[in-house]
């Protein structure tokens, strides 16, 4: 089963936009900072994720993006399918040509697979995500890290989050 770097990205970036652009918009440097992908990429999920009406532009000084919708509206399929990205469990990515050009004896199989895990990830929206409270740790330790410093010590970020 294949879920690349694009989907996990995606989806790591619009959990993020929604546990920090509750108030206000948030800049894509601010999430490549924090989940350490590159700016690059990002712009080019956002540009996928924008015309999927999944998030919103904001310009200027203090612009960024914001979801389009409540976090409880929006669930994983839906940025994974909006980034071109499959879950597929098959070996000939759906198109029932496994064997020779023919449907292979366990297509069906495999085919079902990736529909449940579709079905799942249609499940569970980024509100949800954000009210866990292993992300909201997460979150922390994150915001944390990026406020004393990519550099600091672990332990004082550690022992911050105790206290």
């Amino acid at each position: 089963m294949r879920l690349t770097t694009r989907g996990r990205y995606a989806v790591t970036a619009m959990l993020d936009l929604a546990l920090h652009g509750a108030s206000k918009p948030i800049s894509l440097a601010d999430i490549s900072q924090r989940q350490e992908i590159s700016l690059s990429y990002l712009e080019q999920l956002f540009a996928r994720l924008r015309q999927h009406k999944l998030v919103a532009s904001v310009r200027g000084p203090g612009g960024g993006y914001l979801l389009n919708r409540p976090g409880d509206q929006i669930n994983v399929a839906e940025i994974i399918d909006a980034v071109n990205e499959s879950v597929d469990a098959t070996s000939c990515s759906g198109k029932g040509n496994c064997q020779s050009g023919e449907v292979c004896l366990t297509h069906h199989l495999w085919e079902g697979l990736s529909d449940k895990i579709h079905d799942f990830l249609s499940e569970i929206t980024l509100g949800q995500l954000t009210a866990n409270h292993h992300v909201q740790e997460i979150c922390d330790r994150q915001n944390l890290k990026v406020s004393f410093g990519a550099g600091s010590d672990p332990s004082l970020i550690k022992t911050s989050m105790t206290q």
